[in-house]
């Protein structure tokens, strides 16, 4: 089969004003970005369209270090249901370059069902990373400057928590010390990076509601606290609408086109395992404006990019998905199974029949929030035919309905069976009431309890002497109503990310928790998850060179 690149380059792209009028987007209202990349202006939201519409959710088992397809599989589910002439959109993140040359070389979905361009998506886009980073370092600088200027004054701030962003894996930064140098280079900090998607500034760009809004949000954050143990913001700095302005334009969502020219919107690009996880508010409310059918993704395993939309994008926007699909490997569940890694490729039918568990887990923590569940099958070129069997026999046993899907090598045919059952599923019996895990009013430990617990299927939950620290903030702050968004591993329901399968009798440690008073939510962090990751022994970047004008190595 050719590579993600090559099928990419074959693709004959349609000029993104023919995209967008297709779709219904006024042809005066697009805001080009090149011939094939635009972007769509907030005011033609309209929140009447978007009750009349079907948001789908797609998600997953816990992942193998390669993935699971699921933005592939998102993208051709939009496919599927375009080919069955249904008006279906796309409501996807955006792809970080930190994994795009380290581990996985892209996340703009793969062979026959990606986001076009998908060598401008990859690396700079439309530049939103790059004003999300610039904004939230600006801040730092700002930040460091009233620092400086008031070292020797009564107004000195006596704790930092504003670090640094880089959309970079580089694990060098995570710790570091700066205002080396004498006083005329600042003041010595104890200080680091996190990585872009981490920040803080990425969180409140997916989940601002306009301009407005972003300029509250921006506003609110917590930098430190004064010598008076008073909470020192971005407003106390007098800098929110100078920080706003960096972001206007990233705030409007992008809209591209897929390998077969249908609509999908790419904005935003929180990671899942440390920060929140999907992508914007606003792309996804743009998309249920102009589309029947919106199918979203959010990141990693069912456990923390599912939990996360609902906890925290579903609460804050009123969302209520239709449906939840599951996406499930043979390589996922023979991993969870107890196949060694370097055989997952093998058929082993003990293998994944013992992986089931793990699936089990993540259908009954989806209908925990009370959504409709279906299972499909994202096959692989090594999958087998008892092996799919295997799985049907299995979800038919649970109840839940399941299509097999080959979406990767065939687009939107092979996404036609998983359309047609989504349709069917939605049509006949879609999700009820959307069910929270936890209630506003409940207490910080309370919440982190009642996910760890259900969701996780945590023993117990343990907390570091700073982590008790935080919650007395966060309890003399009065924003104990925030929503928690859980940092740890995306390999485990642990915090151990070789405990494959379903981890039991296992104690989570909370080890530090961030305030996040723009964004309204709050970082737990556990285990020995890191907010800025470092580079594989061979990252991707070894592979990817331009070559007579063209880009290779990107997937």
């Amino acid at each position: 089969m050719k590579s993600d690149i090559e099928i990419a380059r074959e693709v004959s792209l349609r000029k993104i004003k023919e995209v967008a009028t297709g779709l219904g987007i006024p042809r005066e209202e697009v805001q080009n970005y090149g011939r094939y990349i635009a972007k769509v202006p907030l005011h033609l939201i309209d929140e009447e369209k978007i009750k009349e519409h079907n948001l789908i959710l797609v998600t997953a088992i816990t992942p193998t270090k390669a993935g699971i397809g699921k933005t592939t599989v998102s993208i051709g589910l939009a496919l599927g249901l375009n080919k069955i002439g249904k008006k279906a959109v796309a409501a996807l993140r955006e792809p970080s370059l930190g994994p795009c040359f380290g581990m996985k070389g892209g996340a703009a979905g793969g062979g026959y069902a990606q986001v076009l361009p998908m060598e401008n998506i990859n690396l700079h886009f439309t530049g939103d990373f790059h004003a999300v980073t610039s904004a939230h370092n600006m801040i730092t600088a700002l930040l460091d400057n009233y620092i400086y200027q008031t070292r020797n004054t009564c107004e000195g701030l006596k704790e930092i928590k504003w670090k640094r962003v880089l959309d970079v894996n580089d694990r060098s930064l995570r710790n570091i010390v700066s205002g080396l140098g004498g006083s005329a280079n600042g003041v010595p900090t104890e200080t680091g990076f996190d990585i872009t998607p981490a920040s803080e500034m990425m969180a409140i760009l997916c989940l601002a509601t306009d301009l407005e809004d972003l300029k509250r949000r921006i506003g609110n954050i917590l930098l430190g606290y004064t010598n008076d143990d008073q909470p020192f913001t971005v407003n106390d700095l007098g800098v929110a609408g100078a920080i706003t302005v960096l972001l206007k334009d990233a705030l409007l969502p992008n809209l591209v086109q897929t390998t077969e020219n249908t609509p999908a919107f790419v904005h935003g690009g929180p990671f899942a395992n440390i920060a929140h996880g999907c992508n914007s508010i606003i792309a996804t409310k743009m998309a249920l404006t102009y589309g029947d059918y919106v199918i979203t993704e959010a990141g990693f395993g069912a456990d923390l990019g599912a939990e996360k939309f609902f906890d925290i994008k579903c609460r804050k926007a009123g969302l209520k998905p239709k449906l939840t699909v599951i996406v499930a490997t043979a390589q996922s569940l023979k991993l969870h199974g107890g196949v060694p890694e370097s055989q997952i490729k093998e058929q082993n039918i003990e293998g994944l029949r013992n992986g089931f568990a793990n699936l089990d887990k993540h259908v009954a923590n989806m209908k925990r929030f009370g959504q409709e569940v279906i299972v499909t099958f994202n096959r692989y070129a090594t999958d087998t035919d008892e092996e799919i069997a295997l799985v049907a026999e299995h979800c038919k046993e649970l109840g839940v309905g399941f299509a097999m899907n080959s979406v990767f090598a065939e687009g939107g045919e092979g996404g036609v069976e998983l359309a047609k059952l989504v349709v069917d599923t939605i049509e006949n019996k879609p999700s009820g009431e959307l069910k929270l895990i936890y209630e506003d009013t409940d207490n910080v430990r309370d919440k982190i309890k009642k996910v760890s617990e259900e969701i996780y299927g945590a023993a117990s939950v343990t907390y570091t002497t700073l982590a008790d620290k935080k919650i007395k903030q966060i309890e003399s702050l009065g924003i104990s109503h925030y929503p928690i968004c859980i940092a740890k591993t995306q390999y485990s329901f642990s915090s151990d990310p070789k405990a494959y399968g379903v981890a039991k009798n296992f104690e989570l440690k909370v080890r530090d928790i961030i305030i996040n008073n723009g964004a309204e939510m709050i970082v737990v962090i556990m285990g020995e998850i890191m907010r800025m990751p470092g580079l594989p022994k061979d990252p991707q970047a070894k592979r990817i060179d331009i070559v007579n004008g063209l880009i290779e190595g990107l997937s």
